[in-house]
């Protein structure tokens, strides 16, 4: 089907689920820009519109667009003005202008297999517009997040999709090659004289049309490179040219960065990426076994218990599906339930995830106040010694930590959710009536 005729179908569905003022308002202006195997991204007259349709008509246009194609896509919005027309010589002359550049970029990493959700939504969004039209908004990009959320995974994604679709020189590097190798034109050791290194240096991340640079807060201390770097980033963004950057802090966190830099990082769209919730970790999950020898043996349970296993790092959750893989391939089971994932999984979810979090702090603590073992808050004993400590553990884990219900349960040996609440509202109740209660609770949280 074409963008032409899914686009006639959508909107005479979309028609008759809504009133017409709505329908007038906000969808009879749509068009499609892009259409893949995966995605579709919506052209739109204005900023309202984009904020409109993605906040408030995004499950309608998800499902309205599923009913008629069976596809589940990634729908993303464009402005008009944010639409540059791209001559199809381009394409061709890509190969010849860009043949002996290297990029750095992993041709693997591309918006397709880029899984979206609520929380990096925003991110992808930003990203596309910005690979669509680079150098032209949100210059710089400024993506943010803890390690493992798929910002690098974004910024690849972006850098291939102008290679793909243009003549423009694009360059991934990151924050500590950029630091090496400008303080190699000191060094005695080089081949090179200093000043041809220099010089050297200068066309690589200058003669550019888009400069994608990973984890910039490495900056922080080295002040000559930060002069360096903020000559380069004041030389491209005044030729127009696309920067990209990415942190594990936002720039107002990067406090021991000059002033003029992190000003200059505002200049364009700083953006964030929040870990994965579940429904995206279970997305992702069955995303990267397609095509595996887990993919027609995998159990629902088994995707929903790696997926709270792994809550707050995507390198983790590909840590435990390689894990999983392995483990299948030695003993070839019929089918992947809970129980073999559990045995698979065992000591890479106890050593590698859970070791240093706040739960595992909590229970400790828990433990030492009524003098007993954190094996006893998560094991079968039954005994008000031991049932109430660990009902009080589960309330504190949840008052005092971002956690979920279901991951709490899974750190107190894989209680279900059901059992956190019930825990959780008993100890709500008590301390209503029990004043020794609440003075053991602020006991313990200042040991915290």
């Amino acid at each position: 089907m074409d963008k032409d005729e899914l686009l006639k179908k959508f909107l005479a569905n979309i028609k008759e689920e809504i009133n017409p003022a709505s329908f007038n308002a906000w969808f009879n202006d749509l068009k499609i820009y892009t259409l893949t195997d995966t995605q579709i991204t919506f052209e739109v007259p204005m900023e309202i519109h984009k904020r409109m349709l993605g906040d408030n008509y995004y499950s309608l246009i998800s499902n309205s667009l599923s009913k008629i194609t069976n596809i589940d896509y990634d729908i993303n919005f464009i402005l008009e003005e944010e639409v540059i027309e791209k001559p199809q010589e381009n394409v061709n002359n890509s190969e010849v202008n860009n043949n002996n550049f290297e990029t750095h970029l992993n041709p693997n990493l591309n918006f397709d297999n880029f899984v979206v959700g609520d929380t990096n939504r925003l991110a992808k969004v930003a990203a596309m517009a910005v690979a669509e039209a680079p150098g032209r908004i949100h210059n710089p990009l400024f993506i943010y997040g803890k390690s493992g959320l798929g910002k690098t995974h974004l910024m690849h994604a972006i850098g291939n999709h102008i290679v793909a679709n243009s003549n423009r020189k694009v360059l991934y590097c990151t924050c500590d090659e950029f630091m090496t190798e400008y303080t190699n034109i000191a060094n005695p050791d080089n081949a090179k004289n200093t000043l041809e290194y220099a010089t050297e240096f200068k066309n690589k991340y200058r003669n550019i049309d888009v400069l994608i640079i990973d984890d910039i807060q490495y900056l922080v201390g080295a002040e000559k490179t930060q002069q360096e770097f903020f000559n380069t980033f004041n030389y491209l963004h005044q030729s127009n040219k696309q920067i990209i950057i990415s942190s594990d802090r936002s720039p107002d966190d990067l406090k021991i960065l000059e002033e003029r830099l992190r000003s200059r990082f505002m200049w364009g769209l700083p953006v964030d990426i929040y870990p994965p919730d579940f429904n995206l970790r279970c997305r992702i999950i069955r995303k990267k076994i397609e095509n595996t020898s887990l993919a027609n043996l995998i159990k629902e349970e088994s995707i929903e218990y790696i997926a709270n296993a792994c809550q707050n790092d995507i390198r983790f959750l590909e840590g435990a599906i390689n894990r999983l893989m392995a483990y299948t391939a030695m003993l070839v089971p019929k089918s992947i339930d809970l129980e073999f994932t559990c045995e698979a999984l065992k000591d890479f979810v106890n050593k590698n995830i859970y070791s240093n979090n706040n739960i595992t702090k909590i229970q400790k603590a828990v433990a030492d106040h009524y003098n007993i073992t954190i094996d006893d808050l998560k094991g079968k004993k039954r005994s008000n010694k031991v049932a109430h400590p660990r009902q009080l553990a589960m309330y504190l884990c949840r008052m005092e930590t971002d956690e979920t219900f279901p991951r709490i349960g899974l750190e107190f040996g894989g209680r279900d959710h059901s059992t956190v609440i019930f825990a959780c509202d008993k100890i709500e109740k008590e301390l209503a009536t029990n004043n020794e209660l609440e003075r053991t609770i602020k006991e313990i949280k200042a040991k915290l």
